[in-house]
Protein backbone atom coordinates (compact mmCIF):
# COMPACT_ATOMS: atom_id res chain seq x y z
CA UNK A 1 0.00 0.00 0.00
CA UNK A 2 1.39 3.40 -0.98
CA UNK A 3 1.91 6.00 1.75
CA UNK A 4 1.26 9.61 0.68
CA UNK A 5 3.58 12.15 2.29
CA UNK A 6 3.27 15.85 2.94
CA UNK A 7 6.80 17.07 3.69
CA UNK A 8 6.99 20.37 5.56
CA UNK A 9 10.49 21.80 5.21
CA UNK A 10 11.43 19.71 2.18
CA UNK A 11 14.54 21.75 1.29
CA UNK A 12 16.19 21.31 4.71
CA UNK A 13 18.42 18.46 5.85
CA UNK A 14 15.57 16.21 7.08
CA UNK A 15 13.40 17.03 4.07
CA UNK A 16 16.05 16.24 1.48
CA UNK A 17 16.95 12.97 3.21
CA UNK A 18 13.26 12.03 3.35
CA UNK A 19 13.13 12.48 -0.42
CA UNK A 20 16.18 10.20 -0.74
CA UNK A 21 14.11 7.51 0.99
CA UNK A 22 11.19 8.19 -1.36
CA UNK A 23 13.53 7.72 -4.34
CA UNK A 24 14.57 4.33 -2.97
CA UNK A 25 10.96 3.22 -2.35
CA UNK A 26 8.85 4.60 -5.23
CA UNK A 27 6.35 1.73 -4.97
CA UNK A 28 5.74 2.41 -1.26
CA UNK A 29 6.05 6.18 -0.88
CA UNK A 30 4.57 9.04 -2.87
CA UNK A 31 4.84 12.79 -2.39
CA UNK A 32 1.54 14.67 -2.12
CA UNK A 33 2.98 18.02 -1.03
CA UNK A 34 6.28 19.85 -0.50
CA UNK A 35 7.00 23.08 1.33
CA UNK A 36 9.95 25.41 1.84
CA UNK A 37 10.52 28.67 3.68
CA UNK A 38 12.60 30.59 1.12
CA UNK A 39 14.68 28.20 -1.01
CA UNK A 40 12.51 28.46 -4.12
CA UNK A 41 15.23 27.13 -6.40
CA UNK A 42 15.61 23.75 -4.65
CA UNK A 43 11.85 23.54 -4.06
CA UNK A 44 11.30 23.96 -7.81
CA UNK A 45 13.76 21.15 -8.55
CA UNK A 46 11.96 18.89 -6.08
CA UNK A 47 8.56 19.74 -7.53
CA UNK A 48 9.79 19.06 -11.06
CA UNK A 49 11.13 15.66 -9.99
CA UNK A 50 8.31 14.40 -7.74
CA UNK A 51 5.34 16.28 -9.25
CA UNK A 52 3.34 16.57 -6.02
CA UNK A 53 -0.22 17.90 -5.95
CA UNK A 54 0.87 20.91 -3.86
CA UNK A 55 3.94 23.08 -3.45
CA UNK A 56 4.16 25.80 -0.78
CA UNK A 57 6.66 28.64 -0.45
CA UNK A 58 6.33 30.59 2.80
CA UNK A 59 8.47 33.54 1.68
CA UNK A 60 6.30 35.28 -0.89
CA UNK A 61 9.23 37.30 -2.25
CA UNK A 62 10.45 34.27 -4.22
CA UNK A 63 7.05 33.03 -5.36
CA UNK A 64 7.25 34.36 -8.91
CA UNK A 65 10.67 32.77 -9.40
CA UNK A 66 9.21 29.48 -8.15
CA UNK A 67 6.35 29.70 -10.65
CA UNK A 68 8.75 30.42 -13.48
CA UNK A 69 11.04 27.51 -12.51
CA UNK A 70 8.33 24.83 -12.24
CA UNK A 71 8.10 23.15 -15.63
CA UNK A 72 4.63 21.56 -15.46
CA UNK A 73 1.06 22.36 -14.43
CA UNK A 74 0.33 19.30 -12.26
CA UNK A 75 1.34 21.02 -9.00
CA UNK A 76 -0.80 23.70 -7.38
CA UNK A 77 1.62 26.36 -6.14
CA UNK A 78 0.65 28.18 -2.95
CA UNK A 79 2.32 31.18 -1.33
CA UNK A 80 2.44 31.78 2.42
CA UNK A 81 2.83 29.40 5.36
CA UNK A 82 -0.85 29.64 6.41
CA UNK A 83 -1.64 26.91 3.87
CA UNK A 84 -0.13 24.27 6.17
CA UNK A 85 -3.22 24.10 8.37
CA UNK A 86 -5.39 23.11 5.41
CA UNK A 87 -2.89 20.86 3.65
CA UNK A 88 -2.25 18.62 6.67
CA UNK A 89 -5.98 17.84 6.81
CA UNK A 90 -6.36 16.78 3.17
CA UNK A 91 -7.88 13.34 2.70
CA UNK A 92 -5.12 12.21 0.33
CA UNK A 93 -2.40 12.89 2.92
CA UNK A 94 -1.49 9.84 5.03
CA UNK A 95 1.63 11.08 6.81
CA UNK A 96 2.89 14.57 7.61
CA UNK A 97 6.68 14.82 7.86
CA UNK A 98 7.18 17.96 9.95
CA UNK A 99 10.78 19.18 9.70
CA UNK A 100 9.98 22.86 10.15
CA UNK A 101 12.37 24.69 12.45
CA UNK A 102 11.00 26.59 15.44
CA UNK A 103 7.59 27.27 16.97
CA UNK A 104 6.07 27.68 13.49
CA UNK A 105 5.91 23.87 13.36
CA UNK A 106 3.52 23.55 16.30
CA UNK A 107 0.20 24.41 14.64
CA UNK A 108 0.73 22.02 11.68
CA UNK A 109 1.51 19.22 14.15
CA UNK A 110 -1.62 19.95 16.17
CA UNK A 111 -3.79 20.24 13.04
CA UNK A 112 -2.45 16.98 11.59
CA UNK A 113 -3.05 15.03 14.81
CA UNK A 114 -6.54 16.46 15.21
CA UNK A 115 -7.26 15.38 11.60
CA UNK A 116 -6.17 11.82 12.40
CA UNK A 117 -2.95 11.89 10.40
CA UNK A 118 0.28 10.16 11.30
CA UNK A 119 3.01 12.69 12.07
CA UNK A 120 6.70 11.93 11.59
CA UNK A 121 8.12 14.65 13.80
CA UNK A 122 11.48 16.38 13.45
CA UNK A 123 10.14 19.68 14.80
CA UNK A 124 11.13 19.33 18.46
CA UNK A 125 9.49 22.65 19.38
CA UNK A 126 6.04 21.10 18.85
CA UNK A 127 6.46 18.91 21.94
CA UNK A 128 8.70 21.30 23.89
CA UNK A 129 6.19 24.15 23.70
CA UNK A 130 2.86 22.39 23.38
CA UNK A 131 3.31 18.80 24.52
CA UNK A 132 0.40 19.11 26.96
CA UNK A 133 -1.90 19.99 24.05
CA UNK A 134 -0.63 17.23 21.74
CA UNK A 135 -0.56 14.17 24.01
CA UNK A 136 -4.36 13.87 24.36
CA UNK A 137 -4.43 12.89 20.67
CA UNK A 138 -1.96 10.03 21.20
CA UNK A 139 -3.89 7.88 23.69
CA UNK A 140 -0.64 6.31 24.85
CA UNK A 141 0.11 4.99 21.34
CA UNK A 142 3.34 5.50 19.43
CA UNK A 143 1.95 5.12 15.91
CA UNK A 144 0.41 8.62 15.72
CA UNK A 145 3.34 10.88 16.59
CA UNK A 146 6.59 9.15 15.68
CA UNK A 147 9.88 10.91 16.42
CA UNK A 148 12.50 11.48 13.76
CA UNK A 149 15.10 12.60 16.32
CA UNK A 150 17.72 9.84 16.40
CA UNK A 151 17.59 9.75 20.21
CA UNK A 152 13.83 9.34 20.55
CA UNK A 153 13.72 6.95 17.62
CA UNK A 154 16.33 4.87 19.44
CA UNK A 155 14.21 4.83 22.61
CA UNK A 156 11.13 3.84 20.62
CA UNK A 157 13.05 0.98 18.99
CA UNK A 158 14.24 -0.23 22.43
CA UNK A 159 10.68 -0.14 23.81
CA UNK A 160 9.15 -2.37 21.12
CA UNK A 161 7.83 -5.44 22.91
CA UNK A 162 8.38 -3.94 26.38
CA UNK A 163 5.94 -2.68 29.02
CA UNK A 164 6.41 0.89 30.27
CA UNK A 165 5.90 -0.16 33.89
CA UNK A 166 9.19 -2.09 33.60
CA UNK A 167 11.17 1.00 32.57
CA UNK A 168 13.37 2.57 35.24
CA UNK A 169 14.99 5.30 33.14
CA UNK A 170 15.42 6.60 29.61
CA UNK A 171 19.01 7.62 28.87
CA UNK A 172 19.45 10.05 25.99
CA UNK A 173 22.95 10.27 24.53
CA UNK A 174 24.59 13.52 23.44
CA UNK A 175 27.62 13.93 21.22
CA UNK A 176 28.76 16.91 23.27
CA UNK A 177 28.76 18.92 20.06
CA UNK A 178 31.65 20.97 18.70
CA UNK A 179 32.52 22.47 22.10
CA UNK A 180 32.78 19.32 24.24
CA UNK A 181 36.53 19.66 24.74
CA UNK A 182 36.53 23.43 25.30
CA UNK A 183 37.15 24.38 28.95
CA UNK A 184 34.31 26.41 30.47
CA UNK A 185 36.79 29.22 31.12
CA UNK A 186 37.17 29.67 27.34
CA UNK A 187 33.44 30.07 26.60
CA UNK A 188 33.81 33.83 26.19
CA UNK A 189 36.04 33.28 23.16
CA UNK A 190 33.65 31.00 21.23
CA UNK A 191 32.69 32.29 17.77
CA UNK A 192 29.80 31.24 15.53
CA UNK A 193 32.30 29.39 13.34
CA UNK A 194 33.50 27.39 16.36
CA UNK A 195 29.96 26.54 17.43
CA UNK A 196 28.88 25.48 13.93
CA UNK A 197 31.72 22.98 13.50
CA UNK A 198 29.84 19.84 14.58
CA UNK A 199 32.04 16.70 14.57
CA UNK A 200 29.37 14.07 13.77
CA UNK A 201 26.20 15.51 12.26
CA UNK A 202 25.37 17.75 9.28
CA UNK A 203 22.45 19.91 10.42
CA UNK A 204 21.07 23.42 9.96
CA UNK A 205 22.64 26.38 11.76
CA UNK A 206 19.99 26.72 14.49
CA UNK A 207 20.08 23.03 15.40
CA UNK A 208 23.89 22.97 15.36
CA UNK A 209 24.11 25.91 17.78
CA UNK A 210 21.59 24.15 20.03
CA UNK A 211 23.88 21.13 19.95
CA UNK A 212 26.85 23.32 20.89
CA UNK A 213 25.02 24.77 23.92
CA UNK A 214 23.33 21.40 24.63
CA UNK A 215 19.99 23.19 24.66
CA UNK A 216 18.94 20.54 22.15
CA UNK A 217 19.54 17.83 24.75
CA UNK A 218 17.48 19.70 27.32
CA UNK A 219 14.69 20.02 24.77
CA UNK A 220 14.97 16.30 24.03
CA UNK A 221 14.42 15.59 27.72
CA UNK A 222 11.21 17.67 27.53
CA UNK A 223 10.18 15.81 24.35
CA UNK A 224 10.80 12.43 26.00
CA UNK A 225 8.71 13.53 28.99
CA UNK A 226 5.70 14.05 26.72
CA UNK A 227 6.32 11.24 24.21
CA UNK A 228 6.85 8.49 26.75
CA UNK A 229 4.93 9.89 29.72
CA UNK A 230 7.76 9.76 32.25
CA UNK A 231 8.77 12.32 34.91
CA UNK A 232 12.12 14.11 34.96
CA UNK A 233 13.41 11.67 37.61
CA UNK A 234 13.30 8.90 34.98
CA UNK A 235 15.03 10.89 32.23
CA UNK A 236 18.75 11.51 31.91
CA UNK A 237 21.30 12.66 29.32
CA UNK A 238 24.85 11.39 29.01
CA UNK A 239 27.64 12.60 26.72
CA UNK A 240 28.76 9.96 24.20
CA UNK A 241 31.13 11.60 21.69
CA UNK A 242 31.22 8.70 19.20
CA UNK A 243 27.44 8.99 18.50
CA UNK A 244 27.22 5.22 17.97
CA UNK A 245 24.81 4.52 20.84
CA UNK A 246 21.83 6.73 20.06
CA UNK A 247 19.97 6.20 23.34
CA UNK A 248 19.35 3.55 26.00
CA UNK A 249 16.55 2.21 28.18
CA UNK A 250 17.29 1.03 31.73
CA UNK A 251 14.81 -1.50 33.13
CA UNK A 252 13.98 -2.20 36.76
CA UNK A 253 15.96 -5.44 36.71
CA UNK A 254 19.14 -3.54 35.81
CA UNK A 255 19.16 -4.58 32.15
CA UNK A 256 19.93 -1.88 29.57
CA UNK A 257 18.85 -1.97 25.92
CA UNK A 258 20.51 0.38 23.46
CA UNK A 259 20.09 1.18 19.79
CA UNK A 260 23.39 1.55 17.95
CA UNK A 261 24.54 2.43 14.46
CA UNK A 262 26.75 4.65 12.33
CA UNK A 263 25.33 8.23 12.44
CA UNK A 264 22.85 8.45 9.55
CA UNK A 265 19.62 10.42 9.89
CA UNK A 266 17.98 8.40 7.14
CA UNK A 267 17.53 5.52 9.59
CA UNK A 268 15.26 7.37 12.10
CA UNK A 269 13.48 9.11 9.20
CA UNK A 270 12.70 5.80 7.51
CA UNK A 271 11.76 4.13 10.80
CA UNK A 272 9.26 6.94 11.46
CA UNK A 273 7.66 6.17 8.10
CA UNK A 274 7.67 2.37 8.52
CA UNK A 275 7.14 1.85 12.29
CA UNK A 276 6.91 -0.84 13.55
CA UNK A 277 8.24 -2.48 10.35
CA UNK A 278 11.73 -2.15 8.93
CA UNK A 279 12.69 -1.68 5.30
CA UNK A 280 16.15 -2.28 3.83
CA UNK A 281 18.34 0.83 3.93
CA UNK A 282 21.69 1.04 2.15
CA UNK A 283 23.96 2.53 4.78
CA UNK A 284 27.36 2.04 6.37
CA UNK A 285 27.56 -0.60 9.08
CA UNK A 286 29.90 -0.84 12.05
CA UNK A 287 33.01 -2.79 11.08
CA UNK A 288 33.35 -5.28 13.93
CA UNK A 289 36.67 -6.43 12.47
CA UNK A 290 38.18 -3.20 13.82
CA UNK A 291 38.61 -2.12 17.46
CA UNK A 292 36.05 0.43 18.71
CA UNK A 293 35.89 2.58 21.80
CA UNK A 294 32.59 3.78 23.28
CA UNK A 295 32.92 6.37 26.04
CA UNK A 296 30.33 8.07 28.23
CA UNK A 297 30.60 11.23 30.34
CA UNK A 298 28.18 13.12 32.60
CA UNK A 299 26.89 16.46 31.33
CA UNK A 300 28.96 19.36 32.74
CA UNK A 301 26.37 21.96 33.83
CA UNK A 302 29.07 24.61 34.25
CA UNK A 303 30.02 24.24 30.61
CA UNK A 304 26.45 23.73 29.34
CA UNK A 305 24.11 25.93 31.45
CA UNK A 306 21.40 25.79 28.76
CA UNK A 307 20.88 22.10 29.54
CA UNK A 308 20.28 22.94 33.21
CA UNK A 309 17.81 25.69 32.26
CA UNK A 310 15.83 23.20 30.17
CA UNK A 311 15.61 20.78 33.10
CA UNK A 312 14.35 23.60 35.32
CA UNK A 313 11.71 24.42 32.69
CA UNK A 314 10.47 20.80 32.77
CA UNK A 315 10.05 20.97 36.53
CA UNK A 316 8.36 24.39 36.42
CA UNK A 317 5.99 23.30 33.65
CA UNK A 318 3.12 25.48 32.37
CA UNK A 319 4.62 28.19 30.12
CA UNK A 320 8.27 27.75 31.12
CA UNK A 321 9.18 25.46 28.17
CA UNK A 322 7.55 27.92 25.75
CA UNK A 323 9.54 30.81 27.25
CA UNK A 324 12.69 28.68 27.12
CA UNK A 325 12.15 27.87 23.46
CA UNK A 326 11.25 31.37 22.27
CA UNK A 327 14.07 33.12 24.13
CA UNK A 328 16.56 30.52 22.90
CA UNK A 329 15.47 31.01 19.28
CA UNK A 330 16.06 34.75 19.53
CA UNK A 331 19.34 34.32 21.42
CA UNK A 332 20.69 31.91 18.78
CA UNK A 333 19.53 34.23 16.01
CA UNK A 334 21.31 37.18 17.62
CA UNK A 335 24.46 35.13 18.23
CA UNK A 336 24.61 34.05 14.58
CA UNK A 337 24.21 37.70 13.53
CA UNK A 338 27.10 38.69 15.79
CA UNK A 339 24.90 40.83 18.07
CA UNK A 340 25.72 38.93 21.26
CA UNK A 341 28.57 36.65 22.38
CA UNK A 342 28.10 32.93 22.88
CA UNK A 343 27.89 33.12 26.69
CA UNK A 344 24.92 35.48 26.49
CA UNK A 345 22.71 32.79 24.93
CA UNK A 346 22.18 31.11 28.31
CA UNK A 347 21.99 34.47 30.12
CA UNK A 348 19.25 35.70 27.78
CA UNK A 349 17.22 32.51 28.30
CA UNK A 350 17.64 32.71 32.07
CA UNK A 351 16.52 36.35 32.18
CA UNK A 352 13.47 35.56 30.05
CA UNK A 353 12.45 32.68 32.34
CA UNK A 354 12.74 34.98 35.36
CA UNK A 355 11.00 37.99 33.79
CA UNK A 356 7.98 36.58 31.94
CA UNK A 357 4.94 35.08 33.68
CA UNK A 358 1.45 34.05 32.61
CA UNK A 359 -1.40 32.63 34.70
CA UNK A 360 -3.86 31.99 31.83
CA UNK A 361 -5.12 28.49 31.12
CA UNK A 362 -2.83 26.73 28.66
CA UNK A 363 -4.15 26.97 25.10
CA UNK A 364 -2.86 27.46 21.57
CA UNK A 365 -3.70 31.15 21.76
CA UNK A 366 -2.04 31.68 25.14
CA UNK A 367 1.08 29.81 23.96
CA UNK A 368 1.28 32.02 20.90
CA UNK A 369 0.86 35.12 23.08
CA UNK A 370 3.64 34.06 25.47
CA UNK A 371 5.82 33.22 22.47
CA UNK A 372 5.36 36.74 21.04
CA UNK A 373 5.96 38.38 24.41
CA UNK A 374 9.11 36.36 25.03
CA UNK A 375 10.56 37.10 21.61
CA UNK A 376 9.97 40.82 22.04
CA UNK A 377 11.61 40.77 25.45
CA UNK A 378 14.60 38.72 24.23
CA UNK A 379 15.15 41.16 21.38
CA UNK A 380 15.08 44.08 23.81
CA UNK A 381 17.77 42.78 26.17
Amino acid sequence: MTQNLLILGSTGSIGTQTLDIVRSNPDRLQVTGLSARSNWKLLAQQINEFRPSYGVLSDISGFQQLKDAVTHKETELIQGGDAFKELVCLQEVDTVVNSLVGFSGFRPTLAALSAGKKVALANKESLVVGGALLTPYLNGRYDRLIPIDSEHSAILQCLVGERMENVAKLIITASGGPLRTWPASENRKITARDALNHPNWDMGDKITIDSATMMNKGMEIIEAHWLFGLPLSQLEAVVHPQSIVHSMVLFHDGSIKSQMGIPDMRLPIQYALTYPDRWPLPTRNIDWGQPHELTFEPVDLNKFPCYGLALEAVETGDYAPAILNASNEIAVERFLKGEIPYIHIAEMVEKSLSHITNSDTLSVESLEAIDRETRAYARSI
